[in-house]
């Protein structure tokens, strides 16, 4: 059971991490004030004629290493929550809503906790162009342990409120759709069991 929890989001985030990677690479890029490029399409050009095609996957380990930790992290710690929390009365909307984002604030903001050290890795990679342990090494030398929380706070906002948000969305959709896809018997019976 635990493997059918763990594999759709790591599949899927890894996929995403790969066929977004240029974008990535080419919008953090832009935003290091010295950088002649200012659009993504030049960056992209530049990142290609300089460093080749892999210039435009540079960092995609540590990518990787980031995202799918954080979405399985968050995935995991929402079934955690699912188990953990009082049940509520499925009848009582705003219980249900209230339940749904207590999980939803809790996984995104370990997801966001748990990976930001590797934010701050591949973050550092793209401006120095080291690999994954040179880049690693580079951080250790310049503020010992100090970098696994670097930037903590931003991270907080720009990485846990889009989780929890896809995370509350995904499960109000999937309580819509199991409730539209009852069949009338099951849903009389639900009404009138409510009542």
């Amino acid at each position: 059971d635990n493997v059918s929890i763990v594999v759709p989001p790591l599949i899927s985030s890894t996929i995403v991490q790969v066929i977004n990677m240029p974008l990535i690479r080419t919008t953090i890029m832009m935003q290091n004030p010295q950088a002649k490029h200012t659009t993504v399409l030049s960056m992209g050009k530049y990142l290609y004629q300089t460093r080749g095609i892999g210039g435009l996957w540079h960092g995609l380990s540590a990518g990787i290493f980031k995202t799918v930790p954080k979405y399985v992290t968050a995935v995991c710690v929402k079934d955690w929550m699912d188990e953990v929390l009082a049940p509520v009365d499925e009848g009582n909307r705003a219980a249900v809503l209230v339940r749904s984002a207590k999980k939803s604030v809790i996984a995104g903001l370990a997801g966001a906790i748990l990976t930001n050290p590797l934010d701050v890795i591949r973050n550092t990679m793209f401006r120095t162009d080291k690999t994954l342990s040179g880049t690693v090494r580079h951080l250790y030398h310049e503020t010992g342990f100090a970098f696994l929380h670097r930037g903590l706070a931003k991270n907080l906002v720009a990485v846990s409120l889009p989780i929890s948000v896809t995370i509350f969305l995904t499960d109000a959709f999937i309580r819509f759709s199991t409730n539209q896809n009852s069949p009338p018997s099951s849903q009389s019976a639900q009404h009138s069991t409510k009542a």
